[in-house]
């Protein structure tokens, strides 16, 4: 086996820039560069040992599938932009026009954020924001009987990271009786509001868990009572928001959505809800440039033909990158969490599935180390595995050197270290036959899911990031570790059944089932509980101090939205048909009309 230096073209996303707007896919959108790449050259191993399979399904998005989406409105595409602007500018002065009109600038900030196009004006609500927050104790007793005022003020400061207390709850309690007032149980619009607020509750909060309690059961009892509720607009809003709260919900669906729902609103507005409608078409076309692009990488790569075991999903991983950062100038992120999102399955599959034990223990060594050097120890098939992330990280690394200078490997190094060590700990304990405690599973598990190395990717991919920034990240922010243990803990309830017969590690559930000598309902609500204390901290950590802050909490909140969409009802990313197939079409080909 030999190691050799070969340059190798690497195709990039090549449209940059903002709705109104986008750039053209000119020639530019491939921006091919010449980059040294490490490259094995071997001869065929001796007789492999017994592997194990996962007996996955192919991929449903082939690459000729992929390539063959066409863009909506092409022709029009420069005229489309122009409107964009324009509308734009309209909103701009509509939201000049409704100053002094708190209860009603509230409503279009909350409308803005629904209809998905909040950040075309990110400053301007900010400022607006600011300015209410400053005022609190004022606006709050202006709002003094207004339930659905009073809640939108508060769920839109929370959401935008104004620290406000839960006390503006207190006025609609009944002193004597100890819980909210009766008259609200009928009032569906602040009953709604209210439902909404309660999501973003911290540690400690008991009026919020109240509220919520409140809340919930009489929103139920009005959709179920004749009469209540008639048929319109509130009614489909109740019905969706128990389904799922917004805190929880995959924002751009949820967007597409709201504009199909507002679009029947007698009072909303018609210049706003187009901007709404072409700003997401617009964003549609250019994911589906993107995931053109980089599937052109991953068929180049050939690893799916290669390694023909592991699960290949690259639309997919394309679509948890949408949900981890939607907006246009994420792009450098999506593209790179895509590539480590299809590594990271690649090599969850060989430690769970693949590889024997002994060969696990060389290529976790080898990851720790980073060492390109040592890989005449590995199996062929591991050799692969290794110069292809190895290859991808110094790519990215190269890049925003050249960008920023600043160096990101180590940080994306320590990332893939820490997941591989944690994989191999999983591993052993499955050869072993070895069942943890459920805090000695979860203690690692954060790290097992790759939520670390998604949010590691993140942070060293953030277009604002500076020095300062990363010297900060020599220990992982606070916001880390509960993102992770959602996105863990989702994953093991859609998952572990099918994981388990494959013959993968006790998850969450079988630990505390084990544990505790209790049945798996018990253990199911018991970790339900873990998740909504996540949740609280979670929720706790809401609050930046510069824009780059702001985008890394964002994405650290989308990763449990995230996992909520892909397992909520079982293991939608392995078994990429039905639901998952049918979303993948709602966001990122057909469009709003």
């Amino acid at each position: 086996m030999s190691v050799s230096l070969s340059f190798a073209a690497s195709a990039t996303f090549g449209f940059r820039g903002g709705l109104g707007g986008f750039s053209r896919p000119a020639a530019a959108i491939k921006q091919w560069r010449c980059l040294p790449r490490i490259q094995c050259h071997s001869a065929e191993q001796s007789q492999s040992p017994l592997r194990r399979s996962g007996n996955y399904q192919p991929s449903i998005w082939t690459h000729d599938r992929i390539q063959s989406l066409t863009l909506s409105h092409t022709a029009d595409e420069d005229d489309h932009g122009e409107r964009i602007k324009l509308l734009k500018c309209q909103t701009n002065k509509l939201m000049e026009e409704k100053k002094g009109e708190v209860g009603e600038q509230l409503q279009l900030i909350d409308h803005l954020q629904q209809l998905g196009v909040a950040y075309h004006f990110k400053d301007e609500i900010k400022d607006t924001l600011r300015g209410f927050y400053a005022s609190f104790e004022d606006i709050s007793l202006q709002f003094k009987d207004n339930l659905h005022a009073s809640a939108l003020l508060f769920r839109l400061l929370r959401e935008n990271g104004f620290s406000v207390s839960e006390d503006i709850f207190k006025k609609f309690k009944d002193d004597q009786k100890g819980q909210f007032e009766d008259r609200l149980q009928s009032q569906a619009e602040g009953l709604l509001s209210l439902y909404e607020a309660s999501y973003l509750e911290k540690d400690g909060e008991e009026l919020l868990h109240e509220a919520r309690e409140f809340t919930t059961k009489h929103l139920k009892n009005l959709l179920e009572e004749e009469g209540s509720l008639k048929p319109g607009l509130i009614r489909e809003q109740v019905a969706y928001a128990l389904e799922l709260p917004l805190n929880r919900r995959f924002q751009r669906l949820h967007t597409k959505w709201f504009i199909g729902a507002w679009q029947r609103d007698p009072t909303m507005d018609p210049a706003l809800l187009l901007l709404a409608k072409l700003d997401f078409n617009a964003l549609q076309n250019m994911y589906k440039r993107e995931l053109n692009e980089v599937s052109r990488w991953w068929t180049d790569l050939g690893l799916p033909q290669k390694l023909p075991f592991f699960r290949d999903r690259l639309t997919e991983n394309y679509l948890w990158a949408v949900v981890f950062a939607f907006e246009p100038d994420s792009w450098a992120f999506r593209e790179m969490d895509t590539k480590t999102n299809c590594f990271i399955t690649m090599i969850d599959d060989v430690y769970d599935v693949y590889g024997t034990l002994d060969e696990l223990e060389l290529f976790t060594d080898i990851m720790e180390r980073w060492d390109v050097n040592a890989i005449d120890k590995l199996p062929e098939y591991m050799k692969i595995c290794f110069l292809a992330v190895f290859n991808t990280v110094n790519d990215a690394g190269y890049e925003v050197m050249r960008d920023k200078g600043v160096n990101i490997i180590p940080y994306l190094k320590r990332a893939w270290a820490e997941l591989c060590k944690m994989y191999m700990r999983e591993a052993r304990w499955y050869h072993t036959g070895y069942t943890p405690t459920l805090d000695e599973y979860l203690d690692g598990a954060w790290i097992s899911i790759s939520g670390a190395l998604i949010l590691s990717t993140a942070y060293c991919m953030g277009k604002d990031l500076t020095k300062e920034d990363l010297d900060k990240f020599s220990t992982y922010p606070s916001i880390v570790q509960p993102s992770c243990m959602l996105l863990r803990l989702h994953d093991d309830f859609g998952t572990s059944t099918e994981e388990l017969a494959r013959g993968d590690v006790q998850k969450a559930v079988q630990c505390c089932m084990h544990e505790r000598k209790v049945p798996e309902a018990v253990a199911r609500e018991h970790i339900k509980q873990v998740m909504e204390a996540k949740w609280r901290v979670l929720n706790g950590n809401r609050v930046a101090a510069s824009s780059f802050e702001e985008y890394f909490q964002n994405v650290a909140i989308n990763l449990p939205r995230a996992a909520q969409f892909f397992y909520g009802k079982g293991d939608g990313y392995a078994n990429a048909d039905g639901e998952t197939q049918k979303q993948v079409m709602s966001l990122l080909i057909e469009p709003v009309q």
